[in-house]
């Protein structure tokens, strides 16, 4: 399912025991404080990812906490509730400066394929049932040490992608952008099991089955993973998405154009929209839908010369930072670094007022005379300066070449 461009092919690491994993845990800023909860309260334990990277030897930046009962009075053992969901029995809080989410064991139950699960308190046992994939469904704890479902700890050692049940991706279709994020960030492949049944999943419409808002919420996901592109790759290598042209060596430089100020991730997805009008079929805000339908159309940068400075900035004004990095990507990137780092902030220090106070009538003249100065500045027909700007606009000099 994952391309063999998108595939870590380094050595694997070894799996952790429990003894090393709380080793690691307590390593991160605000471990030991968990654990030290963790400890006095024996009906909790960390749970999913945060499990999975620690016995990896990975240090997670925010964890799970699943607990067979009231998760309050443990998440008041670890600090101010900073966040509820009550739907879930979620709720946020920090150990020290880590994000831990804390809820209560529940099992799942879908009243149709696409929907929001209907949830009830459950052991922690049935709650590791109802998860995702095996390597997600492990927890830790000082008393219990590592306890997962069956084949868990097998596919974490085999770096392998394994669902639960035959009807995950159609119980919850957003588990089939899970997947590739999954697979493209830590280098796991799926089990052939698990390959077949996304592909049915897809071909059998599950994702018309998830409101836009959702799937939309899952790209977003995507697009903020360590390789977006590899994860874009291999969500359209499965049907997630449809008619991108990803090309890694266009993205790799509007991104770094992009650092003067634009979204990493609009530029990432702006830079493969085939055209003007595809994020329609998602729910993005209506700047993010002009931003990707700019990135779409804005043409390639021509290179200066033979083009002028002016010319560029005709063509720039009021573009999106994002758009002009995959318009420089695609044609001349120099030209588009001149114009994100510099010729865009470049404007006259006269004004209006000091038009008016020379006696140009007010009027569309005004604007007319500031765009010409700015202009012969960008172009270097003349210096910087506000006698020497004014006396441009009132045509009382042509522009000397600027020597710098």
């Amino acid at each position: 399912m994952i391309p063999d461009r998108v595939r870590d092919v380094c050595d694997d690491p070894p799996v952790r025991d429990a003894s090393d994993a709380l080793d690691q845990l307590r390593l991160i800023a605000g471990g030991p404080q968990l654990l030290a909860v963790l400890e006095r309260f024996p009906e909790a334990r960390l749970v999913g990812g945060a499990v999975r990277d620690l016995l990896l030897g990975a240090l997670p930046h925010e964890v799970d906490v699943v607990v067979a009962g009231n998760p309050r009075v443990v998440a008041e053992a670890l600090g101010p509730i900073e966040a509820e969901h009550e739907r879930f029995g979620t709720l946020r809080v920090r150990a020290g400066t880590l994000p831990c989410d804390i809820a209560m064991a529940r099992t799942e139950r879908y009243p149709h394929p696409g929907a929001l699960p209907i949830v009830e308190p459950a052991s922690i046992d049935e709650d590791l049932r109802r998860r995702d994939f095996t390597v997600n469904a492990l927890t830790l704890s000082p008393a219990a040490g590592v306890v997962g479902v069956r084949g868990a700890l097998d596919d974490l050692a085999a770096r392998r992608l394994s669902v639960l049940h035959d009807r995950s991706f159609v119980d919850d279709p957003t588990r089939l952008w899970r997947l590739v994020r999954y697979a493209v960030r830590l280098g796991f492949m799926p089990s052939v099991d698990t390959d077949a049944r996304a592909h049915e999943a897809v071909r059998d419409g599950a994702l018309g089955t998830v409101s836009a808002q959702r799937r939309t919420a899952e790209l977003r996901l995507a697009l903020h993973e360590p390789d977006a592109l590899a994860v874009l790759h291999a969500a359209q290598h499965l049907g997630l998405v449809g008619g991108l042209s990803i090309d890694p060596v266009i993205t790799e430089t509007a991104l770094i154009l992009a650092e003067a100020g634009g979204s990493s991730a609009m530029t990432v997805l702006g830079s493969c929209v085939p055209e003007v009008g595809w994020g329609e079929q998602f729910s993005f805000s209506t700047e993010e839908r002009h931003i990707l339908d700019r990135c779409a159309a804005l043409a390639p940068l021509p290179s200066v010369p033979p083009a002028r400075p002016s010319d560029v900035a005709a063509m720039l004004d009021a573009e999106p930072v994002e758009a002009v990095a995959v318009a420089g990507a695609r044609g001349d990137s120099a030209t588009a670094h001149h114009w994100l780092q510099q010729w865009r902030e470049l404007a006259p220090s006269i004004d209006g007022a000091d038009l008016l106070a020379a006696g140009v009538p007010e009027g569309p003249e005004l604007g007319r005379l500031l765009t010409a100065t700015r202009a012969a500045l960008l172009d270097g027909r003349i210096d910087q300066g506000h006698d020497v700007e004014l006396a441009y606009a009132l045509g009382d000099i042509d522009g000397p070449p600027n020597a710098g």
